[in-house]
């Protein structure tokens, strides 16, 4: 699907609808699926990276890919190839060969099992449990197919022991017996991943047990260390940990994961923290005030602090002796006042104001501004009312609901990095739009309603004040369902 390719800087290669073409990932020209194009280079930037990018005949781990030798895709760095999502001439003939081994493998696949066959039509979680029966029948082989099967399971392997990992580390760190019961979800997205070492990625569908109930599940049977119950239909959480158990108790952190490093990998993926703007309200004197504002030497256009816009005040009233004798409180209205703070209705009827009518009265006359002050950066300014982050939920298709966000670079946030932290975090995908009518501003899109989450994000990681934050109220309420 195009939505997922990323397009280097040189652009995509030129193909034509029904080009052999393959599919490889960052940062490794190796391919990893062939297949053909579902539509033209020119097609695919005109639907804006949308829809079906190639038709996929034959994928790593496949069916196809189980009956040969089980060997990992090379590792073939190009920085020039970073991103495509087509390959160029150098891979059309090795393709072609590839589609017909793949026609002669499929003819020997059908006389070995009709099964197989059948299920090759299938989703790819089914292919993946055919390899896995694939890998089941292998074990009963002879020694090099079983030596063969050793260096497939290496990765998972791998990913099995970081798996492990930063389930103790979460325990043993993370998680507080005020907490249980624990919704397991929120416990691999609130705890293990940060605990995920820096430069590497926690991924369960890369790992042996493809999800987190039956790892969860084997860390019941075979360690003990928690116990998983079903509170709510569908729903499972963690209710009790022994933290007694001695592997748990033995396990040290490893060096290099502390929580300042926890925090940037859990909100920026690895980028220097973030430090949020300090935002200033400012007005600035209009053609109406200027005649107050003309002993100040400020004239129309001028921004001042709010302190500033009272102290000018103050001291014109001091200056021409507008205080109320009998009453301090009040100020005589002379006519620069009454034309800079009256309206014509009040001209006959009011002699004096109180000093906070007289404040707000000459704000509430100013063009109100505001000053964002990056750190590092020098103070920028703008004219009218700061846009606040907006957050809504809206419907797509069959009533399934996305989460909208956007204004994100107004407070020097960027749009890809949020996005990534909340996939981490609620693990769903989420896509950036370019908002129409806008230059430089995109909106990230997320599936399903992830208010809560934005809203935590925002508030504890970004220390975002709530106030510049709109739409936290459309959060789902919680709640027990009759």
């Amino acid at each position: 699907m195009l939505p997922g390719v990323v397009v280097p800087s040189s652009g995509l290669p030129d193909v034509k609808q029904g080009n052999c073409c393959a599919v490889t990932v960052v940062n490794n020209r190796a391919p990893v699926a062939v297949g053909t194009a579902a539509v033209s280079t020119a097609e695919m930037c005109s639907l804006g990276m949308k829809g079906r990018g190639v038709c996929v005949v034959h994928t790593y781990m496949d069916n196809l890919w189980a009956f040969g030798d089980k060997s990992g895709p090379p590792s073939l760095p190009d920085a020039e190839s970073v991103g495509q999502g087509v390959n160029g001439e150098d891979y059309n003939f090795d393709e072609e060969e590839v589609e017909e081994e793949e026609v002669e493998k499929c003819v020997e696949e059908e006389q070995i099992s009709c099964d197989t066959v059948t299920d090759q039509t299938c989703s790819g979680f089914e292919e993946l449990s055919l390899a896995e029966q694939a890998e089941e029948k292998g074990e009963k082989s002879n020694e090099e197919e079983e030596g063969n099967q050793d260096d497939q399971k290496h990765p998972q392997e791998i990913m099995d022991a970081l798996l492990f990992q930063c389930f103790l580390h979460a325990l043993k760190s993370k998680v507080k017996k005020s907490e249980l019961p624990l919704l397991t979800s929120t416990f691999l997205r609130n705890h293990m991943f940060s605990c995920c070492p820096s430069g590497k990625q926690l991924d369960i569908k890369k790992s042996s047990y493809k999800k987190l109930s039956k790892f969860l599940q084997a860390m019941q049977q075979q360690h003990n260390l928690v116990r998983v119950k079903e509170l709510t239909k569908g729903v499972e959480s963690i209710v009790e940990v022994d933290w007694k158990n001695q592997a748990l108790r033995s396990f040290s952190a490893p060096e290099g994961i502390d929580d300042e490093a926890v925090l940037m990998q859990d909100g920026g993926e690895g980028e220097a923290p973030y430090n949020p703007p300090e935002i200033t309200t400012l007005y600035s004197v209009s053609a109406r005030l200027g005649p107050l504002f003309l002993e100040a030497n400020k004239r129309k256009g001028a921004v001042l602090q709010p302190a500033e816009v009272r102290s000018i005040v103050t001291e014109y009233v001091k200056n021409n002796e507008l205080v109320d004798e009998n009453n301090k409180n009040y100020v005589t209205i002379n006519p620069t006042l009454c034309d800079c703070l009256l309206e014509k209705s009040e001209y006959q009827e009011v002699q004096s104001l109180k000093w906070d009518d007289l404040f707000s009265r000459t704000l509430g006359r100013m063009q109100e501004c505001y000053q964002v002050v990056f750190p590092g950066l020098a103070p920028v300014t703008r004219k009218g009312h700061i846009e606040p982050i907006d957050i809504s939920v809206a419907s797509r298709g069959s009533n399934k609901k996305v989460t909208l966000i956007k204004n994100l670079e107004v407070y020097g946030l960027d749009p890809a990095v949020v996005a990534t932290a909340l996939q981490r975090r609620v693990q769903a995908s989420s896509v950036l739009q370019p908002i129409p009518g806008s230059k430089d501003k995109v909106l990230v899109q997320i599936q399903g309603n992830q208010i809560h989450q934005v809203g935590n994000l925002l508030l504890d990681h970004y220390r975002i004040p709530r106030k510049y934050i709109q739409g936290l109220e459309k959060a789902p309420k919680g709640g027990k369902k009759k």
